[in-house]
Order: C-alpha cells, then sequence, then structure tokens
C-alpha cells in the first residue's frame, strides 16, 4: 500500500515534470509567434511606403510631361497636331487623377498599418515581459518538482527494499500493465476499489482476516481492507 502510494507520487511528479517543459516552449512559441507577425506588419509597412514614394515620383513625372505638352500647344501648326496635344494632356489628366487616387489610398493605408505596428509593438512588449514572469515561475515550479520526485524516488527504492522479491516484480508487473494502479482498497461495499466488480463473500473474510495476499479475481491487482 505504501508502495502504490509512493508509485502514485511518482507518477503525478513525472506529469508534472514532463508538462512544465511544454509550458515553457509554448510561452517561447507564443513571444516567437507574436514577434514574426509583428515583423510581417513592419514588411508590409515599408512596402507601402516604397508604393508611396513611387507613386508621388509617377505624380511628378507626369506633372513634368504635361506641363511640356502644354508649351507645346503655342508651337503646333495644324489642328491635327493641337487635337493629338490636347489628347495627350487630357490622358495625362486622368492618370493623374488616378494616381492620386492610388497614393490617397496607399497613405490611408500607410496610416492603419503605422498604427497596427504601434499597438502590436507595445503588446508584444507586454507579452514579453509578461513571459519572463510566467517563465521564472514555471522554471522555479520545475525545479520544486524535481526535487520532490528525487525524494520520493529515494523513499520508493527504500520502501522497495522491505517487499519480498516475488511479490515486487509481481506488483510492477501489474502497476505496469494497469495503468499505473497495482493495489486496490476494498470497502464494505465489496467491491474492488479499480474495476469495480464485486467481491465474493468468502473472499472478503478472508480479505478482513488479512492473513495473505489477495489479488482481485477481475483486474489482478492486489486488495486490501479498507475501514
Amino acid at each position: 500500500m505504501e508502495l502504490q502510494e509512493l508509485d502514485s507520487r511518482i507518477a503525478r511528479l513525472e506529469a508534472d515534470a514532463a508538462r512544465l517543459p511544454r509550458q515553457l516552449d509554448a510561452i517561447t512559441t507564443e513571444i516567437a509567434d507574436a514577434g514574426r507577425a509583428l515583423d510581417a506588419m513592419r514588411v508590409r509597412l515599408d512596402a507601402t511606403r516604397k508604393d508611396l514614394r513611387a507613386k508621388e515620383r509617377d505624380l511628378e513625372v507626369t506633372a513634368t510631361k504635361r506641363a511640356k505638352a502644354e508649351s507645346r500647344l503655342y508651337e503646333v501648326k495644324t489642328n491635327r497636331e493641337y487635337s493629338a496635344v490636347l489628347l495627350e494632356i487630357e490622358e495625362m489628366k486622368q492618370e493623374k487623377a488616378q494616381t492620386e487616387e492610388e497614393i490617397l489610398a496607399l497613405m490611408e493605408t500607410q496610416e492603419g498599418l503605422t498604427g497596427d505596428v504601434r499597438d502590436a509593438d507595445l503588446r508584444l512588449k507586454g507579452r514579453q515581459e509578461q513571459a519572463r514572469q510566467d517563465e521564472a515561475a514555471v522554471k522555479k515550479k520545475l525545479e520544486g518538482v524535481e526535487a520532490e520526485l528525487a525524494v520520493i524516488r529515494s523513499q520508493r527504492a527504500t520502501r522497495a527494499k522491505d517487499v519480498p522479491a516475488g511479490v515486487l516484480a509481481s506488483y510492477e508487473r501489474i502497476l505496469k500493465a494497469r495503468g499505473g494502479i497495482a493495489v486496490a482498497p476494498v470497502t464494505a461495499a465489496a467491491v474492488c476499489g479499480a474495476c469495480r466488480v464485486t467481491i465474493r463473500p468468502q473472499a472478503m473474510q478472508e480479505l478482513r482476516s488479512a492473513n495473505e495476499l489477495m489479488l482481485c479475481e477481475s483486474c489482478g491487482r492486489y486488495l486490501y481492507w479498507q475501514e
């Protein structure tokens, strides 16, 4: 019974010892994902700024071409040439209007992305600070679990020496086969505390006398009487 209690404690501590590092990994992954998302926003913002500068240069080029075309109006000699220049100027006006619309759209996008980057950066810094605290707490808990696990394992090794070799081998085989539970209580309800199968009346009497070890006829675990 004492060995079972120690093994159950060891199993719980080993589960914690396996789970806590995963918590640390999850914290690291969350921060890394947030950092990559922020980097992606910054890349989009930089691309938008470049596009905006390019459109502004296009607008300047269009304005220069239009000015040259308007100056040619005084140089043409035929109505046909005059109409052609007017058509060219009109196309430039439309191009200018379209470029200006694109510039406005890019400016709005840039403004929105700037705010998104600022907010994401603030959130990331806050989460990084929280992550440092969380990591410190998890690491401290993990150290405690590992220290306690070492003590319980030592106690288990000492207690196992008091169990006859054959019984210990049987116990450990059942422990492995039955999900970490090799010893189960039986109460006045007369059922195995593990598999819940009813214990025969004669077996109940033998169990209460506690003269010898008894196995559950259903699940094969060791049984003990519990008032």
